[in-house]
This record gives C-alpha cells, sequence and structure tokens, in this order.
C-alpha cells in the first residue's frame, strides 16, 4: 500500500515552496512573505494549491479506507430513500433533490396532501444541471423570494460554484421558467424584496463607492418593471464603513412588508419599514434580533435588556412588537417567552394562527406553541422525544401546518407534521451506521476560570476507562450560535462506526444560554472560549477517558479559528487537528471578504489596543519553530468569498517553512462549505475521517 511518510511529504514540499530555508519566529506587521497567496486565482497561487492537493490527496486518498468512506457517504448522500425535508411555499411543498443523476440539483414540489399522504412522484420545476451545461456555470441554488399570497413569481438567487455572491432572477412558477424581460440582478452579495407585482428593492452593487469594506451593498434602489436600473430611486445609503444595507420582505395575510436594515455591525443595526411615504424608523433595539411575523406582531430576540415605557424586558426573552400600533404611535410589546439561567431561545416557525418555538434547557431541545389573545401570549408545551435536538424544518402564514424534526447522535433523525393540535412523524430517516451498544451522555467541564462548560459525549456503552480511546472533539463557539447534539451519517459512518469517540464541547461565545454565554466571548474575551475547549479535552484525560496520543479537535469557519488556536496554544492535547474554511491571520482577517463585517465579533487588529488582545491568540501570528505540533489538516474552497482561503494557505505556507508537515486540501469549488456537489462533500468528508483514522487509529 503506497503511503508518505511525514518526512517524504515535507521534503516534496521544501521543493515547491519559495523560502523555505527562512527561519522566522512571527510574522511582523508588513512583513508578510506570504500575501501572494492572498491571491485567490492568481495562477502561482493555484499552482501552489495543487501541489498540495496533490501530495495530501497521493497519502489519504491511496487509503483503502478513503475509497470505502467516499463511496458509503456518496451511497448517503444520493440515496433515493433519505429523509426529505420540505419547505412549505402556501399550499405546496418544494424541494432540492441532489443524487447521481441531478450533481447540481432538481427543484421540485408536490401539494401538502400529497406530501402527507406519502406520494413520491415528484413536479420538475427547475432542473439546476441543464440550467449549468446552458450556461456553462456550475449553478448552486440559494433560496427564492416570494410574492404572496398567489406565489407564483419568485426572485430567485443562483451562485456559481457555491459563493456568497448570486445572481438574482425572476422566475415563474407555474410556466416553470424565469420570466422574459423580468427583474434580474447581477452578482453580488446583495439582496432584495418584492414591494408588489411591478416593484422590488434592491441592495446590490452599483458601481464605485456603493459597497462596503464588509464587500455588501451600501445603497438600497426601488426598481421598476421593465425601466432602466440605473434610473432607480435610491431608497437608502450607509457609510462604506458600516456593515452595508440589507432588504427583506415577507407577505402575511395579504399585506407586503418591506423592511430595510442598515447595519452598522454584525450585531447593530437600525431597522426601517418601507411606506409609499418612504422609509419609517422601527423604534427596537439595534441589537435585537428579528425572527419574523405573527399577524401584525414582530418577533424579536432581545440581545439586552429593553425599557418600554414603566416596562423592563429581560434579555434573551422572545418577545412581539405591535407594528400597527406602532404606526399608530402607541408602542406595545408584550413577551412570548423568558428564559433561565440554563435555558435559551433557539428558532422559531409563524404560522396563520400560532408561533411554534424551540429552546433548549441545558443545551436539550424542547418546543413550544404560543397563541395570542387580547391580553397577551399563552403557551403550551410540545411532547417530542427526550433527549436530542428540535430543528424546526418550516411552515407558511396561510395554514397552520408545520414541521419539525428531532434526533440525537444515535437516533436518525425523524420528521413530524403539527397543526397546533396534533403531532405525527411522517417518515423517519435510515439507521446508516450501527449504532447499537452506543450511548450519548452529558458532562461538565471547568473552565480556566471556573465556568462551568457541558459537552456531549456519544461512546460505546461498554467503553474502558483506561484513557486509551480514540476522541474527536467538535467546537465552534461564536457569534451566538449554539452547537447541539443531532444525529449525523457522517460523523457515524467516519468515526462512531470505525470505534471512535465524539464529543460536542458548548463553549462559550454560542448561544446555548443565551446572551450572555455569546458576550463571554466576545472580543477581549475571545480567550474564555478557547480555555473552555482545552477544559473540555482536560476533563476527558481526567476521566480517563482518553489522552493527548487519542485526542483531536474539529472545528470550521470560526470553529476552524478554534481549531486553529487549539493547534497554536496547546498542540500537547491534540494527536490531530482538522482545520476547516478557518480565519487565521487575525492581523489582516477585516481586510479579506467579509472579515469587516466580524469586529464586533473579535475586534479591530487596526486598533493598537484591540490587537493586543487579538495577537496573544492569532495562529498565523502565533506559530513557532520551537514547538512539536500535531500534523493538522487544513481545508478550505478556492470559490469561499466568506471568508478568505488565504487564511488556510498562508497559514499552511508557513508551517511548512519552520518544518512542521501537514496536511492540505482545497477544493476548486464548493463556497464556505467546501463542497457544491455530493461528489464533492463525499470526496472532502472521506479524506478528513481517513486522516483522523490514520492519525489515531493507525487504519493504513
Amino acid at each position: 500500500m503506497k503511503h508518505l511518510t511525514n518526512l517524504t511529504l515535507f521534503i516534496m514540499l521544501l521543493l515547491i515552496l519559495p523560502g523555505c530555508g527562512e527561519k522566522k519566529n512571527k510574522v511582523a506587521d508588513g512583513d508578510d512573505p506570504y500575501l501572494w497567496l492572498e491571491e485567490v486565482e492568481s495562477e502561482k497561487a493555484l499552482d501552489w494549491v495543487r501541489a498540495q492537493n496533490k501530495i495530501s490527496d497521493e497519502a489519504l486518498a491511496s487509503q483503502p479506507l478513503f475509497t470505502e468512506l467516499r463511496d458509503k457517504f456518496l451511497g448517503v448522500f444520493n440515496d433515493k430513500e433519505r429523509l426529505i425535508y420540505p419547505d412549505m411555499v402556501g399550499n405546496t411543498v418544494y424541494n432540492l433533490w441532489q443524487d447521481e443523476q441531478n450533481e447540481r440539483g432538481l427543484w421540485r414540489r408536490m401539494s401538502m396532501e400529497e406530501f402527507l399522504a406519502g406520494r413520491i412522484e415528484w413536479e420538475p420545476v427547475l432542473d439546476l444541471d441543464q440550467l449549468s451545461a446552458a450556461e456553462n456555470r456550475k449553478w448552486v441554488l440559494g433560496g427564492a423570494r416570494w410574492l404572496g399570497p398567489e406565489n407564483r413569481f419568485c426572485l430567485l438567487s443562483l451562485s456559481d460554484g457555491g459563493k456568497d455572491e448570486s445572481i438574482v432572477r425572476e422566475f415563474d412558477a407555474v410556466k416553470r421558467s424565469f420570466v422574459e424581460g423580468g427583474f434580474s440582478i447581477e452578482e453580488s452579495k446583495g439582496s432584495a424584496a418584492w414591494v408588489d407585482k411591478d416593484h422590488i428593492i434592491v441592495a446590490t452593487n452599483y458601481g464605485p463607492g456603493t459597497m462596503t469594506a464588509s464587500g455588501y451593498p451600501a445603497v438600497a434602489k426601488l426598481w421598476t418593471r421593465g425601466a432602466d436600473p440605473a434610473e432607480a430611486i435610491t431608497v437608502h445609503q450607509t457609510d462604506t464603513a458600516n456593515m452595508g444595507v440589507f432588504v427583506s420582505g415577507i407577505n402575511v395575510a395579504g399585506k407586503q412588508h418591506v423592511f430595510v436594515n442598515e447595519n452598522m455591525g454584525f450585531y447593530e443595526s437600525v431597522m426601517y419599514l418601507y411606506t409609499p411615504e418612504g422609509l419609517k424608523e422601527v423604534a427596537v433595539p439595534r441589537d435585537v434580533e428579528f425572527q419574523g411575523f405573527s399577524g401584525d406582531k414582530l418577533i424579536l430576540y432581545l440581545q439586552s435588556e429593553w425599557n418600554v415605557g414603566q416596562e423592563t424586558f429581560m434579555s434573551g426573552s422572545l418577545v412581539s412588537f405591535d407594528l400597527t400600533a406602532f404606526l399608530s404611535g402607541t408602542p406595545s410589546v408584550q413577551t412570548i417567552w423568558m428564559p433561565d439561567e440554563r435555558s435559551s431561545f433557539s428558532s422559531v416557525l409563524t404560522t396563520r394562527d400560532f408561533i411554534v418555538i424551540s429552546t433548549l434547557e441545558n443545551v436539550q431541545s424542547k418546543m413550544h406553541i404560543f397563541r395570542f389573545s387580547g391580553s397577551g401570549w399563552t403557551g403550551e408545551s410540545v411532547p417530542v422525544p427526550g433527549f436530542g435536538t428540535v430543528g424546526l424544518v418550516s411552515s407558511d402564514d396561510q395554514a397552520n401546518d408545520y414541521f419539525f424534526s428531532f434526533s440525537n447522535p444515535v437516533t436518525p433523525s425523524t420528521l413530524y407534521h403539527g397543526d397546533g393540535k396534533t403531532i405525527t412523524p411522517i417518515r423517519k430517516q435510515k439507521d446508516y451506521f450501527d449504532a447499537s451498544g452506543m450511548v450519548v451522555n452529558q458532562f461538565e467541564a471547568i473552565s480556566r476560570d471556573g465556568t462551568k462548560v457541558p459537552y456531549f459525549i456519544v461512546h460505546p456503552a461498554d467503553m474502558a476507562f483506561d484513557g486509551n480511546n480514540p476522541v474527536l472533539i467538535y467546537g465552534y463557539g461564536g457569534f451566538n450560535s449554539s452547537t447541539r447534539p443531532g444525529y449525523s451519517s457522517v460523523t457515524g459512518i467516519g468515526w462512531l462506526a470505525q470505534g471512535g469517540v465524539y464529543v460536542i464541547a458548548n463553549i462559550r461565545g454560542g448561544g446555548e444560554f443565551g446572551p450572555s454565554w455569546h458576550h463571554a466571548a466576545l472580543k477581549e474575551k475571545r480567550q474564555n472560549a478557547y480555555d473552555d475547549f482545552f477544559a473540555v479535552a482536560e476533563d476527558l484525560i481526567t476521566r480517563k477517558i482518553s489522552t493527548p496520543d487519542y485526542m483531536s479537535a474539529y472545528g470550521w469557519s470560526n470553529g476552524g479559528l478554534l481549531a486553529g488556536v487549539a493547534l497554536t496554544q496547546r498542540p500537547d492535547l491534540y494527536k490531530a487537528v482538522i482545520i476547516g474554511a478557518p480565519l487565521l491571520d487575525m492581523k489582516r482577517y477585516s481586510k479579506l471578504l467579509a472579515g469587516a463585517s466580524w469586529m464586533d465579533e473579535y475586534g479591530n487588529p487596526d486598533k493598537p489596543e484591540e490587537w493586543a488582545y487579538i495577537s496573544k491568540y492569532s495562529p498565523y501570528q502565533n506559530i513557532g519553530t520551537k514547538k512539536e505540533y500535531p500534523e493538522p489538516l487544513f481545508i478550505t474552497s478556492t470559490k469561499d468569498d466568506r471568508v478568505h482561503p488565504g487564511h488556510a494557505r498562508k497559514m499552511a505556507a508557513r508551517m511548512l517553512e519552520m518544518g512542521h508537515p501537514l496536511y492540505y486540501h482545497e477544493t476548486i469549488e464548493g463556497g464556505h462549505g467546501a463542497a457544491s456537489t455530493n461528489a464533492q462533500e463525499a470526496e472532502m468528508y472521506a479524506l478528513m475521517y481517513t486522516y483522523l483514522n490514520v492519525k489515531l487509529m493507525g487504519n493504513k
């Protein structure tokens, strides 16, 4: 069997990388020898990428386990009997289907009655493979914004290769074709919303000076059907130093509401309602998270206390804001749901007569229905299975139907239908791996400052507490996003079925315990998230579940930064580290793609007082020659226009220069997820889990 040793890999890389003989301990400001790797599509940079891919692929893809896993993953992704998640649009269910015949996807539909009856024949609406072939693009469907209540016309988003940037075209769902001469928006990270059939508001790239430093539109304009967009009327404009202007619309009870949000940063925005007289600022807190509409009421998730008159609404609460009352000059705010210390709001669906919310109680899902009467909101619990994760799937304000799923790491997802009275299981996903004899437990680690950090652990019931169990620890810890214990066929096949133990770390920075859990890792407090992650690993060692010789870390995006910090700060804890779509050069992150929009999360590296704390953990600046590091696997995508692939490229090049061997894989398309087809996704995951098995289990 062909397998390259670490030394062989390193020698081959020495022949490829320029300047490999020079050793530096730090990347000095303005003295970055690998800036050329930030030139995403340059031939020099792509030659470097191809060389790294070739070396890593020869080492990992040559393993028999890689082929076995790739084929199993592809079988799951293409399985014609896999669980279908419906997207409700009025009384119609839409779904995007991908398999070996529909690589890019077939957008299709059926009636709600047919779906609930279990019909398997779908009506095709748009064939993405045919469209891609005809236009010589690699189209990925990004979603539709419907003109209700008829839901015949929509603004359809398509991205080339899975990028965040997309084009928008008007689509006729009755004729199943794009509208000739209809609305069409060129590629950008923009947004659009219907005002009525002949008018839309569009935030997009209008030329020089109309895009922000974060790469989002700074201008929103009103477009009229048939008119030249160059003559469109400006509705709102923000300073290009701000994050951007974003447009959204929703049709409730036959009335179209259009909102224009001016985001100063990631967590601060001013909400405006579009009216015939122009924009009217909606008097809500700037850090509030808009969750949807119920009748004429906005559903809002509070990130801080809100004082309205003599009443104070608690941070972390879900509240309603009466838009009609506000427009008449008499604001009305009412609490829907309020958390305690160990609970938090997760998500919401809105129907015609009620709303459905999911919450977390000690990171375990609960579900509730709330109805509004003249005096306020009343709620009731929905009986879902006990231990696991609720995923709210879809609903529509024209009916009381809604769909949700439930799973845990050893129980495949079940799709449920609800109507406000009962819930009914519709379909259950297959068991894609043998989970018999596996259990899920929840433990707590104690972080450096004494904070209790929960984590889930999936393992065989008869696991030996001898320190020899191979462990994969996953974490995210950022942007108020909760990490929950759900079923993953990929993790099950690639890791659990191979004899591994899987850990989900609920570290600070996420939303597991509401806004305060998130705020505890913002900016200068970022180290708390990393200390929490290390505490979980140390707790596993204390419990004699594993040791550093059998421990691995994994994270994606912000979690990729977490994995990079784990590599550089605590290399003693891990044998393997997967660093996916990562932020790594925190000195330059705010200058790359959407990076400037994340300064509310991490801080501004151009301010000396903020760089002082960012510099302490920025992985690219903290790689050194004197430490020994676990041999990591970097994964990114050339087409990732959210987190710049230069982060992973430069970090890998820097490590190789210093003599640290590694694996590197960059997909040429795929966007932030590093894959846009089932085949690409299967190969990416096969590389990941082959790497883990080789490093921790010796499966060669």
